[in-house]
C-alpha cells in the first residue's frame, strides 16, 4: 500500500480550515515551523507519524482522518472521553482500559 502524501496534506489542510485556524496557529499548537505545515499541505515534506499524530491532536481529531480519509469515531463523542483521559496518570489509564475490558465482555 503506498501512502498518498499529497492526499495527507490536503485533508490536513481541509480540516485546519474547517476549524478556522491559520498555518502558524497550528504550527504552535504542534511545535513545529508554520513553513513545515505549509510544506506538508503542499506534500513538499513528508510528516513522520510523531508528526501527524501531533497534527491530529492539534486539529481534535484522529490520525486515521489523514491516513485513510475519515475518522474512526464519528461525531464529537470520542472527543468528550478523550478530553477526560488526557489528564490521567498511567495506573489511572491502566485500570480505564481494564473497565473498557469488562464493558465489552458484559453486555449492559
Amino acid at each position: 500500500m503506498e501512502v498518498n502524501y499529497s492526499r495527507i496534506g490536503k485533508l490536513i489542510k481541509c480540516r485546519r480550515e474547517k476549524l478556522d485556524l491559520t498555518q502558524a496557529v497550528l504550527a504552535e499548537r504542534c511545535e513545529i515551523t508554520e513553513q513545515f505545515v505549509s510544506n506538508i499541505e503542499r506534500s513538499t515534506s513528508i510528516p513522520s507519524t510523531e508528526t501527524i499524530m501531533k497534527l491530529a491532536a492539534a486539529l481534535d481529531t484522529t490520525p486515521d482522518e489523514f491516513l485513510v480519509g475519515s475518522s474512526k469515531y464519528p461525531g464529537e463523542e470520542w472527543k468528550a472521553v478523550a478530553d477526560k483521559l488526557r489528564p490521567l496518570d498511567a495506573k489511572q489509564l491502566d485500570l480505564v482500559s481494564s473497565f473498557i475490558d469488562w464493558l465489552k465482555e458484559h453486555s449492559l
